[in-house]
């Protein structure tokens, strides 16, 4: 069984949103098949239908959500010592070519949301910055061109 490493706010995250399935939206869907089965015909019924779909669609998110609970390894940024970039590592780069500086906070494939510069440790850029230093360069290949970071920052938050 392979983990799925999360950072303590992604796992919170997942067993919020399993709460939220389990505590709000699964009670509204069997609400909602109680009133659709209370119309009659269920064959020719489409709320009842509708209501139907919608709970196999919760119950496999539902599974999924609890899958992914289960194989959490979750990973505290915060106890993390080290000089090198890792797993919950909050890394400010500067693009050398285009003398830009970006912010990449590194982690796991299921938080990876690149409008909050979460990027996955799994993604071309997590695994170029994997292991390196203050000061080193990271290179990734793009297909529009080579990009290279200067490693300007490493926190671990």
């Amino acid at each position: 069984m392979q983990r799925i490493p999360l950072t303590p706010d992604g796992y919170r995250k997942l067993k919020d949103d399993l709460d939220r399935l389990l505590k709000v939206e699964r009670p509204r869907n069997i609400q909602a098949i109680a009133e659709a089965r209370a119309h009659g015909d269920l064959s020719e019924n489409a709320e009842y239908h509708a209501a139907k779909e919608q709970q196999s669609f919760l119950e496999g998110k539902i599974q999924e959500l609890k899958a992914k609970i289960a194989m959490a390894q979750v990973i505290d940024p915060a106890t993390i010592k080290q000089s090198k970039i890792a797993f919950g590592a909050k890394v400010k780069v500067l693009d050398v070519a285009a003398d830009e500086e970006y912010v990449f906070i590194l982690v796991g494939t299921e938080e990876a949301d690149i409008k909050q510069c979460k990027i996955s440790i799994s993604s071309p850029v997590g695994r170029a910055l994997i292991g390196k230093e203050i000061g080193d360069i990271a290179t990734i290949k793009a297909p529009a061109r080579t990009i290279d970071y200067e490693i300007i920052e490493i926190s671990f938050e």
